[in-house]
């Protein structure tokens, strides 16, 4: 019971970094990019997009985690 538990806490916390990845990419890279940037001015648009697809990958690998945690 236990490591279902651990699981479905780690599943909820990926979920939770997934929704921040798709609504406020600039925080993520605020948070880990932007000090190797020159100008540090904003990241470009394919940044954004591959934190996007990032967010959607790791919000569906946390529901099937979820998911799997209830089985």
């Amino acid at each position: 019971m236990g490591e279902r538990r651990g699981m479905t806490v780690l599943s909820i916390l990926l979920v939770l970094c997934s929704l921040v990845m798709l609504w406020k990419p600039v925080w993520v890279w605020n948070a880990v990019e932007s000090w190797k940037s020159e100008d540090g001015a904003e990241p470009s648009d394919l940044y954004i997009w591959s934190v996007r697809f990032g967010g959607v990958m790791c919000f569906l690998a946390g529901c099937g985690g979820i998911v799997a945690g209830m089985l």
